[in-house]
């Protein structure tokens, strides 16, 4: 597809299957050494088989992002089999609907260790290698709930929002170094949670085109969609991107609640 990402390594969380690999897909595509740090090891090695029998380097690092010590091995991993580590992308988390008055401490902390520690964690172990070879990108995976929401998303939308800031204070704490930091945000994205929250609809079919009419273009997004954004923002072509986030949502945010 394309060279623009020839000589770098990417270490990608959660992967397995939908957004996660479709950043993957595409940034081996544009000539990335991918690792799939995954928790799931049937999707991990699936998405890591599929890379190489694609012509790709890649690999699998089982990685659960609420455990540090499994992040710092990943990374290791990561370093021993590729050199060195020039690109971050936090993707994984959870989607999460509780209510606030009700929600114990430990299922908030579960909510903040998947969608916002976890991440930082990668940050923490990344960034010092990183560093070392002067150079690197983080890609945080954020959300339209990040800035916008709606009902029965507590706390997802919290951690969201967290991602930004930590986006803007890895770039002004890190760019000196010549390290970027970016946060995507995509809207609704044809994933597994998304074809269930249409399949549980009394007509799902009905459901379908009512999301999808809420778009400017017509039509949901893909997991391609998203991933040739950030193979996009790896690139040395968006070298003076940094500490923003991106939105990636067909235009549903320009519309007015009506």
């Amino acid at each position: 597809m394309g060279d623009r990402l020839n000589g770098k390594s990417a270490f990608v969380t959660g992967a397995g299957q939908g957004i996660g690999r479709g950043i993957a897909e595409e940034l081996a595509a544009h000539g990335a050494a991918v690792t799939i740090a995954e928790i799931n090891e049937r999707t991990g090695q699936s998405t890591a088989n599929a890379l190489r029998q694609a012509g790709y380097k890649a690999q699998f690092a089982r990685v659960d992002i609420r455990c540090e010590d499994e992040i710092s091995a990943g990374v290791a991993a990561h370093v021993a089999q590729f050199g060195g580590l020039d690109i971050v992308v936090n993707n994984a988390g959870q989607n999460q609907h509780f209510d606030a008055s009700k929600m114990s401490v430990d299922e908030w902390e579960r909510s903040m260790s998947l969608n916002l520690r976890g991440a930082w964690l990668c940050c923490k172990h990344a960034l010092p290698v990183m560093s070392a070879r002067g150079a690197g990108v983080i890609i945080n995976i954020a959300s339209v709930h990040a800035t916008m929401t709606t009902y029965n998303f507590f706390p997802y939308n919290v951690a969201k929002s967290g991602l930004l800031g930590l986006t803007r204070s890895i770039a002004l704490d890190w760019g000196h170094q010549n390290i970027r930091s970016v946060a995507v945000s995509p809207g609704y994205t044809r994933t597994q949670p998304l074809i269930e929250f249409f399949e549980q609809a009394a007509d799902p079919a009905a459901e379908e085109a009512r999301v999808i009419n809420l778009h400017p273009l017509k039509r949901i997004g893909q997991p391609e969609d998203i991933g040739a954004l950030v193979a996009f923002l790896a690139s040395d072509a968006a070298s003076f991107i940094t500490g923003t986030e991106i939105v990636i949502d067909g235009g549903i945010s320009a519309r007015y609640a009506d």
